[in-house]
C-alpha cells in the first residue's frame, strides 16, 4: 500500500479524538481557555448535555480578526513562551491551554461559532467553522458578559462523525459529567465567578471569591455542600520542590468512593495515580479500605518540574521528582489530620439527631411508647453490634491511664469543663455516657480504646518495639500451611510489635509471647486474623503500610469489648486518655469513636426549640 498523508479533515477529526472525547471536554477546554485569558467571568449554557448546544462566555482579553483566523488553524497558541534561541520553550508552561488543538478539533466535529472583542477594538469579530469548513471572520455586535472578552458556541456535537455518538451516555450523565468538570475548574479559580446553566435551569451561581484561604473555602464549600467547612482542616506547606496546600476532611467526613477528592497541580484539575495514592496514604491509619477521605489539594511548583504533556487532555501529570512531591503531601496531610486531635465529624452527631426526629407525616403517638423495645432504625444495626469480652480485666486497661486515672478523682462540676466531660453512666455496658458543659456525648467503648490501643502500639514501635509478656505455656495454632508459612516470612515485623511466634510443625505455630498491651488476648482468634490479614494485604503493602495493619487487627483484639461493666474511674480514664491522643475520634476503621449531642439539639428532640 502507498504512503499518503491525511487528509486535513482526517487529521482534525483524530485530534478531536483524542482532545474531544464528550462533551465535558469540550466544555473544560473552553473554560480553561477562557481563564488563560484572564477572565473575571464565566458563563456557560448547555443544552441536551452538552450534544446540542454548549456555549461559554467570558469577560477575558478577547481576540482581533487576525487573532480569531489564526486560533481556529490547530497548533496555534498564545501560550507557549519562546526560548531565547526562538525555539518554542516547552518546559515552562504556566497555562492551562497550549496546544492549540481545542477549537479546531471542536470546529472539526461540530458546528462552532466564535464571537470576540479585544479591549483595544473597535468592533468585535465572528468566526464561523461547520463541520471543518472555515468562513472569514466578519463583524458584529458583541454580545459577551462585559464590554470585551470572547463567546464560543458549539452545536450539534459530533454530527460530523456520528459513529461518536454511538459512545455517548444518556443526556442526563453527559449534563452530570459538565457539571462536575464546570466545579473542578471553579475550586481552582476562587476569584472567577462561575455560572452554568443546563437547559435553561441554573445548575451553579458561584460569585467571585476574595483571596487567600477564606475565599478558597468559601468556593470549596459552595460546592461541596456546607458540612465541608465545619469538617475541613486547612493546610499549607511549603519546601524547595513544591508547594503543597488545601483542605483536608477530618477522617470520620468520608465516603464512600474517591468522587469527593479533588487534585490540582498547578492550577490544573488532574488524576493522577501518584498523588490519589499520596491521599489514600495519608488516611490509611483512619479509614477502613473500602472508605475514603474528603479532600481539596493543590500542588504548585516550578513549570520545569511537572510535564503536563503527558496526555492531550492535559489531565495526567509527570512530576520530575514524584517520590518527594508524594512524601511533601502525605507529611502535610498528616500532620493536618494531628492537628485534628480527637475531633470527630459534625455529621456525626447530626444524623444521630435525624435518626431520632419523627418524620412529620407519621402521627404523634397519644402516650409515649416507654414499654417494649423500639423499632430498628436503619443505620442503628452496626453502630449496636456486640463483642465478644475476652477473659482480660479492666483494670489492665486503665493502668496504662495512670495520669488520667488521676484526673478522675476530681469533682464531677470541675470535669465537665472537659471536652468530653465527665462520665455519667453506661449504657448496656457498651456505650459510656458523659456530661459535657453544652450538652452530652455518647461513646462506644470498645471503638475508643481500639483507637488508645493502636496509637500506643504505634509509638511503641517508634522507640524501638513493643513490651512483650511471656505466656506460662505456649499457645499453639492450628492454621493450613499456606497461612502459616505467611506468618512467619512476617515473623521479624511481629516481634518488633510484641508477638513473638515460631514454626511447631506443617501448618501450626507456638505463640511464645505476647503484646503487654494486649493482656490476656484471644492468641487464637489473633492469629488467625493476623493471618488473613496478612494474605489479603502483605505483599502489595510497603513495610510500614503492614505493619499498621497489623497494629490495628492486634488494636481490635487487645480493646475493652463492649459487654464489659466500666466503674465511673474506668469511664472517666478512657474519657481523659481520648482528649490526650490524637485521631481517638474515630476507631482503626473509619468509624466514629464518639458523638457529641449539643444542648440545643437535645431541646429540639423534645420540641423545646
Amino acid at each position: 500500500m502507498t504512503i499518503r498523508r491525511l487528509s486535513e479533515g482526517t487529521i482534525n477529526r483524530i485530534a478531536a479524538g483524542e482532545v474531544i472525547e464528550r462533551p465535558a471536554a469540550a466544555v473544560k477546554e473552553l473554560v480553561e481557555n477562557a481563564l488563560d485569558a484572564g477572565a473575571r467571568r464565566i458563563e456557560i449554557a448547555i443544552a441536551g448535555g452538552g450534544l446540542t448546544l454548549i456555549r461559554v462566555a467570558d469577560d477575558g482579553t478577547g481576540m482581533t480578526d487576525e487573532e480569531l483566523s489564526l486560533a481556529v488553524l490547530r497548533h496555534a497558541t498564545s501560550k507557549l513562551p519562546v526560548a531565547a534561541d526562538g525555539a518554542d520553550d516547552l518546559t515552562e508552561i504556566a497555562t492551562l491551554g497550549f496546544r492549540g488543538e481545542a477549537l479546531p478539533s471542536i470546529g472539526s466535529v461540530a458546528r462552532l461559532v466564535i464571537d470576540s472583542r479585544s479591549p483595544e477594538g473597535a468592533e468585535a469579530w465572528r468566526i464561523a467553522i461547520d463541520g471543518g469548513a472555515t468562513g472569514a471572520p466578519q463583524p458584529i455586535a458583541f454580545l459577551g458578559p462585559g464590554g470585551h472578552g470572547t463567546r464560543v458556541e458549539a452545536r450539534d456535537l459530533f454530527f460530523a462523525t456520528p459513529a461518536r455518538l454511538k459512545f455517548m451516555k444518556s443526556p442526563r450523565a453527559e449534563s452530570q459529567a459538565v457539571a462536575d468538570t464546570v466545579k473542578r475548574l471553579a475550586m481552582a479559580a476562587p476569584e472567577v465567578a462561575f455560572r452554568l446553566e443546563d437547559e435553561g435551569r441554573t445548575i451553579l451561581d458561584l460569585p467571585a471569591e476574595k483571596p487567600g484561604p477564606d475565599g478558597w473555602l468559601a468556593r470549596i464549600a459552595a460546592i461541596l455542600g456546607p458540612s465541608f467547612r465545619p469538617n475541613a482542616l486547612g493546610f499549607d506547606i511549603a519546601k524547595t520542590e513544591a508547594r503543597v496546600f488545601g483542605f483536608a476532611g477530618v477522617p470520620t467526613f468520608n465516603r464512600g468512593n474517591a468522587q469527593h477528592q479533588f487534585l490540582f497541580v498547578n492550577g490544573r484539575a488532574v488524576k493522577d495515580r501518584l498523588l490519589t495514592g499520596a491521599v489514600r496514604g495519608a488516611y490509611a491509619d483512619f479509614l477502613a479500605h473500602d472508605r475514603h477521605a474528603v479532600a481539596v489539594v493543590f500542588v504548585e511548583t516550578a513549570p520545569a518540574d511537572v510535564d503536563v504533556n503527558v496526555h492531550p487532555a492535559k489531565t495526567e501529570v509527570r512530576f520530575r521528582d514524584g517520590p518527594s512531591v508524594r512524601g511533601l503531601i502525605v507529611n502535610a496531610l498528616r500532620q493536618t489530620l494531628e492537628r485534628a486531635g480527637h475531633r470527630a465529624a459534625t455529621t456525626v452527631s447530626a444524623s444521630v439527631v435525624d435518626a431520632f426526629r419523627m418524620p412529620s407525616h407519621q402521627p404523634q403517638p397519644a402516650f409515649p411508647a416507654f414499654y417494649g423495645p423500639p423499632p430498628p432504625r436503619a443505620g442503628m444495626a452496626e453502630a449496636a453490634r456486640a463483642y465478644d469480652a475476652p477473659p482480660a480485666e479492666v483494670l489492665e486497661m486503665v493502668r496504662d491511664f495512670a495520669p488520667a486515672a488521676r484526673i478522675a478523682g476530681e469533682s464531677a462540676p470541675d470535669l465537665r469543663s472537659y471536652p468530653l466531660g465527665v462520665a455519667r453512666g453506661q449504657v448496656h455496658n457498651t456505650y459510656v455516657v458523659a456530661e459535657t458543659q453544652d450538652g452530652l456525648v455518647i461513646v462506644d467503648q470498645h471503638a475508643a480504646h481500639e483507637r488508645l490501643v493502636y496509637e500506643k502500639m504505634k509509638a511503641a514501635l517508634v522507640r524501638g518495639g513493643a513490651q512483650r509478656q511471656m505466656l506460662l505455656t505456649p499457645e499453639i495454632v492450628e492454621l493450613d500451611a499456606a497461612s502459616a508459612e505467611r506468618v512467619l516470612q512476617h515473623a521479624d515485623d511481629l516481634a518488633r510489635l510484641g508477638l513473638v511466634v515460631e514454626d511447631f510443625g506443617p501448618g501450626a505455630l507456638a505463640v511464645r509471647e505476647t503484646p503487654a498491651l494486649l493482656g490476656d488476648a484471644d492468641v487464637q482468634g489473633l492469629v488467625r486474623d493476623l493471618a488473613d490479614e496478612i494474605a489479603e494485604h502483605g505483599q502489595a503493602f510497603s513495610l510500614k503500610e503492614r505493619l499498621d495493619e497489623i497494629c490495628g487487627t492486634m488494636a481490635c483484639h487487645g480493646s475493652v469489648r463492649a459487654g464489659r461493666r466500666l466503674t465511673a474511674e474506668e469511664m472517666n480514664a478512657l474519657l481523659r486518655e481520648m482528649e490526650a491522643t490524637p485521631h481517638s475520634g474515630q476507631c482503626n476503621h473509619g468509624r466514629p469513636t464518639y458523638v457529641e449531642l449539643k444542648l440545643a439539639d437535645i431541646e429540639r428532640l423534645f420540641g423545646r426549640r
